[in-house]
């Protein structure tokens, strides 16, 4: 009988073992093609945001997670903490998205937007007519 628990410990460790290699090596790439986490902004003369990315209702949005000005330094009272700032970000195939919403604080303008994302990098564009803007956002681990 200890042979076949013995047995039973064995494959059990071997099955676990296989699907945690299995998920560790799937998840960073999954990871990757995904927006959702923390991206930094291009900074300005002003410094920067870190922008927090989650699903709402069945888009892609962008919070104002936090401000830093051009010292690197945390801004804790900065007035748009907390709002939106992208928003209705639809899924356009498996790392881009479309038809979404992009303000811009610093003019409290509302811009058309669409975003792609390339590793760490994403690619967001702000349009009025034919006119557009676009930046390269970082991903923050």
């Amino acid at each position: 009988m200890s042979n076949n628990f013995s047995l039973n410990n064995k494959a059990s460790l071997a099955a676990v073992l296989g699907i945690s290699f299995i998920l560790s090596s799937v998840s960073p790439q999954l990871f990757a093609n995904s927006a959702h986490g923390l991206w930094r902004t291009e900074s300005s003369d002003q410094g920067y945001l870190i922008i927090e990315f989650t699903d709402c209702d069945k888009a892609l949005c962008g919070t104002i997670h936090s401000a830093f000005d051009t010292d690197d330094k945390l801004t804790a009272d900065y007035e748009h903490q907390g709002k939106l700032m992208v928003w209705n970000m639809m899924a356009f195939g498996d790392r881009s998205w479309t038809n979404g919403k992009i303000w811009d604080p610093t003019k409290d303008k509302t811009y058309k937007s669409k975003m792609s994302i390339n590793g760490d990098d994403m690619e967001v564009s702000g349009c009025v007519l034919f006119v557009c803007r676009s930046q390269t956002w970082k991903r923050v681990e």
